[in-house]
Parts: structure tokens; C-alpha cells; sequence
């Protein structure tokens, strides 16, 4: 007897429903499982056994052949236990299949029949709705994070028993419902502020510019001068997260398995931090099962590499593509994932090897070579990727003794906001520019027009800072981000005077 039910994949961080199809005929015992399955599904059929034998029911012994249809795609993870074995119980007449047709089935089976949770129960409900199916039936502790999708019946269920018995028109399995909006604004909170940091006040500014026109930023300074507390706070001043933002973002963490329990929605922006000793896979994603790498996992919002010297230079050197592009493309031999990569890059580092070069109250032991050459492990295509470059000293005493509070993101956000509504007002129309950073050649030319004193400025600064082309369009774009937080339409001179400080690293970082 044959018997289908509807499942999921994921295939990059979208999904696509797969047709799990279960033939018991007469024959020698068999179970097969064909369809390109990879590792976990291989192994499901150990585990689908137990669990139907554990919960009550029987596997026959006959020839049993599950298909998962389309058959040209792999097929990763333990999500097809629960369908193959509805599958099996169905083909064997022991599960009416009735609601097989309405409802998708998704789900990782213990040996003792229980459900556990799996990964990407979000862009599956997406695709489970698009389909125009009726519901979803899932294990409770993926429920939250499906439920976040509207139109859809989402069910839970904890072990294969109530499956079966919801099935065969018993016991009914609860709907769960989520108000997307009131979960939205719950979890949309930081727990950090841009108040608690005492001083740097001009690293604060270039902080709020990077994040008014989603440009990238590398802080030099010694050890403990502040560096990644400021870099923690800057997901705070950028503007809240949209709900489709939300729900993309979200995708990707689940993908990745990276929602905690109960987590319906990725609500802030986040903030990721790699260890220097990252692979360039884990930093851009693949392997060979590929995953979202951290790029895609900071997408709309914060990648923050500290000590970026110490990367390795191979890990650097493939950062740059995604810098210019919004989006990863992971080749295989007979697969191409893409993955989307829009995020603000937050970097520090030291000058120089033991952290004290130029500090006024402390000595460096570095020779200037050793300088050199450690200042050189970033190399000049990377640092003409990073807009603005700040230098962050150490705090001064009695500015770490002051008890006064800082400015507040809140307030730091609303400036930042404003001019982002700027920005999207400007560029209104042209796809794939939402931030002044996102600018090409031909915006450059059509917004960024200056008057002759900021001609001369610049030509100046080009002279004798040695800019590359690049870095002369990154001045441009960094102006008129500083002349939008103005609330002004032309770029000023002391716009211009501004936005080139902050690329007066330029000549120290190329020797």
C-alpha cells in the first residue's frame, strides 16, 4: 500500500515542500529510504522504528520503500522522521489518512516516540502557506517561532502518539496563535544604551554617522580604551527593525538553529562577534553541508571583528565581496546557495602590536617595522571597503569618574532615523538603495555634487592623504550622510571637513 505526506526543506533560507512517499509491499524485510538522503535522514529509519514500536504500534515485516520526492535534491537533518513514519503507519493501515492531504508534517523523533525540535520551522511554515495547505503540525517547541506566520494553522505536538490520534479525528491538537505586532514590540528591546559609555564623544559621533548611512567603521586605540563597548551599543542607535526585516532575519537564525527555545522573532538588530580564528567558511558560510555564515547571520545589522590584524589574512581578504555586495553565493559541485549579507561592519583594532603606539601616558616597545608590519596585515582593498576610520584614546580619569550619564541611544536613534527617512525619500524608486552607503558611481555623481571651496578641500585632502579612488567616493558618501543628520540638501564645506577626518588613517595604515 502506498501512502503520501506533505514535509519541508530548506534550501538556502527559503524552503520548499517535499512529497514523503512510503511503499509497503510483500518482499524479504526491508526498509529503504531513496531521494538523496544524507546523513541524519539515512539514519532516521533507526529511529522511526523504535519510535512506532514504542508508542504502540507495529512495523511489519515487509518491504518497505520511502521516496522523498523531488528526488534530485539532497536532502539534510532529522525533520523527515515524523513524515516517514506517519508514512509507514499509513501505508500499513494503522493511520487513517484523511488530513494527510491538508497538513505538512515536520519533525525529529526520539527512540521512546517523542518529538523534538528541528531547524527551520519558519521559512517551512512560509512555504507550507504559500502552498495552500492547511496547517502545519510540528513539535511544540518550534510552535512559537511558525505560529509567527499568519494564514497558516500551526499545531504542536510532543510525541507521535498525538499525531497519530489527531490524525485519525481524535484528539484535536491546539491552533496556536501569535499577534505578531505585540510580539514584535515585547522583544524589541536592548539591553544595553549608549548612556553608559563616559566619554569618546567624538567616537560617539562617528558611531551615529556610520549609523545614519549604514556605513562601515574600523576604531583604532590602545587595550580597554572602549573600543568593543562601543561597538555593543552601536545596534542601539540604528533604526528598529521593520517586521519583514524581522521576519528575514529570523529565518536565518533559524536555519542556523540559532533560536533559543520559545524565540518566535528576531526583533533587534543583531550583533555578531566571530573570534579572530574564524575559518573563512564559518565567516562567509558553505561546508559541506552548507550554512549561513556570520555575515549572513549580522544581516541587518552589526558584523563586529575585534582584533582585526589577527584574522587570518585568507578570512579578510574574502570579507570584501559581501562589503560591496548585499548578498553570499555558496557554489557546490551540483548546488548554489544563496544567502543575503546586508550588515554594517564595526571592526577595532590596536596600532601596533602591544596596543600603545602614540599613547601619551604609556610607552610602546614596538620597533616601527614590527609597527609596519602588523598595521599591514590590513591590506588596502579591505580599508578602502571601511568608510570611516576613528582613533579612540583611552579615557581620561575625570571623565570615568564623572558621574553623569551620557546621551541615550533613544535620542542618538532619532537623529539616526531622520536621516535614514532622508535617504529612503531621495533614493525612492531605485532598487537596492536604502542607505547612502549603498550608493553606486552614477548616485555619487547625482547626489553628492559640491560646491568650489569643498572642490578645493577635497583635492587638497586627495593630495596629500594619497586617496584611492574608492576612498574619495567613501569622503562623498560620509558627507552627505553628515549633511542628511543636518537636515541639510547641500553638502557644506564643513561637511566635507568632517566626513575627510575620518579618513585620516589612510596615509598611517599604508605606510
Amino acid at each position: 500500500m502506498l501512502a503520501r505526506v506533505l514535509s519541508g526543506a530548506v534550501l538556502g533560507i527559503d524552503a520548499y515542500l517535499v512529497s514523503v512517499e512510503a511503499d509497503v509491499a510483500s518482499g524479504l524485510p526491508n526498509f529503504s529510504t531513496v531521494g538523496l538522503p544524507q546523513g541524519a535522514v539515512k539514519e532516521g529509519k533507526e529511529r522511526v522504528v523504535a519510535a512506532i514500536q514504542n508508542s504502540g504500534y507495529h512495523v511489519p515485516p515487509k518491504r518497505i520503500t520511502v521516496n522523498l520526492a523531488p528526488a534530485d535534491v539532497r536532502k539534510e537533518g532529522s525533520a523527515f522522521d515524523l513524515p516517514v513514519a506517519i508514512g509507514v503507519l499509513a501505508g500499513t493501515g494503522q493511520v487513517e489518512a484523511k488530513r494527510l492531504e491538508r497538513y505538512a508534517l515536520l519533525g525529529e523523533l526520539g527512540l521512546d516516540g517523542g518529538l523534538r525540535p528541528v531547524r527551520g520551522a519558519l521559512p517551512i511554515a512560509l512555504a507550507v502557506r504559500d502552498a495552500g495547505l492547511s496547517g502545519l503540525v510540528l513539535p511544540r517547541e518550534n510552535v512559537a517561532e511558525a505560529a509567527v506566520v499568519d494564514r497558516l494553522e500551526v499545531r504542536g505536538a510532543s510525541t507521535l502518539l498525538e499525531v497519530t490520534r489527531f490524525l485519525d479525528g481524535g484528539d484535536e491538537l491546539d491552533v496556536a496563535f501569535s499577534d505578531r505586532e505585540a510580539l514584535f514590540r515585547t522583544a524589541s528591546a536592548y539591553d544595553v544604551d549608549f548612556g553608559d559609555v563616559k566619554g569618546q564623544e567624538h567616537v560617539k559621533r562617528a558611531l551615529e554617522v556610520a549609523a545614519a548611512g549604514a556605513h562601515n567603521i574600523l576604531m583604532v586605540g590602545p587595550p580597554g580604551s572602549g573600543k568593543t563597548m562601543l561597538a555593543r551599543r552601536l545596534p542601539t542607535i540604528l533604526p528598529p527593525l521593520t517586521l519583514d526585516e524581522a521576519l528575514e532575519t529570523t529565518k536565518i537564525h533559524s536555519v542556523a538553529g540559532l533560536l533559543t527555545a520559545g524565540c518566535a522573532l528576531v526583533a533587534v538588530r543583531p550583533f555578531r562577534s566571530p573570534h579572530h580564528t574564524i575559518s573563512d567558511a564559518g565567516l562567509i558560510g558553505g561546508g559541506s553541508t552548507p550554512r549561513p555564515g556570520e555575515v549572513s547571520l549580522a544581516h541587518h545589522g552589526v558584523l563586529f571583528m575585534d582584533e582585526l590584524p589577527e584574522f587570518k589574512r585568507n578570512v579578510l581578504e574574502v570579507l570584501r565581496q559581501p562589503l560591496e555586495d548585499p548578498e553570499v553565493t555558496i557554489s557546490r559541485a551540483n548546488l548554489s546557495l544563496t544567502y543575503p549579507a546586508r550588515f554594517m561592519l564595526a571592526a577595532a583594532m590596536n596600532p601596533c602590536p602591544c596596543g600603545f603606539y602614540g599613547d601619551p601616558q604609556r610607552q610602546c616597545a614596538c620597533a616601527p617595522q614590527l609597527v609596519q608590519r602588523y598595521l599591514a596585515r590590513v591590506s588596502g582593498p579591505l580599508l578602502d571597503r571601511i568608510d570611516l576610520h576613528v582613533e579612540v584614546p583611552a579615557v581620561r580619569y575625570r571623565e570615568l569618574t564623572d558621574q553623569r550619564t551620557g546621551e541615550p541611544s533613544e535620542a542618538i536613534r532619532a537623529r539616526v532615523a531622520a536621516a535614514r527617512d532622508r535617504q529612503r525619500a531621495r533614493f525612492a524608486g531605485r532598487r537596492g538603495l536604502y542607505a547612502n552607503a549603498h550608493m553606486r558611481a552614477r548616485e555619487i555623481r547625482e547626489f553628492c555634487r559640491v560646491g568650489e571651496a569643498s572642490d578645493a578641500l577635497l583635492k587638497t585632502a586627495i593630495t596629500r592623504l594619497g586617496f584611492s579612488a574608492r576612498a574619495y567616493h567613501r569622503v562623498l558618501k560620509i558627507a552627505r550622510t553628515i549633511a542628511d543628520l543636518a537636515g541639510s540638501d547641500q553638502i557644506a564645506t564643513p561637511h566635507v571637513a568632517e566626513a575627510i577626518q575620518y579618513r585620516s588613517l589612510d596615509r598611517v595604515m599604508r605606510g
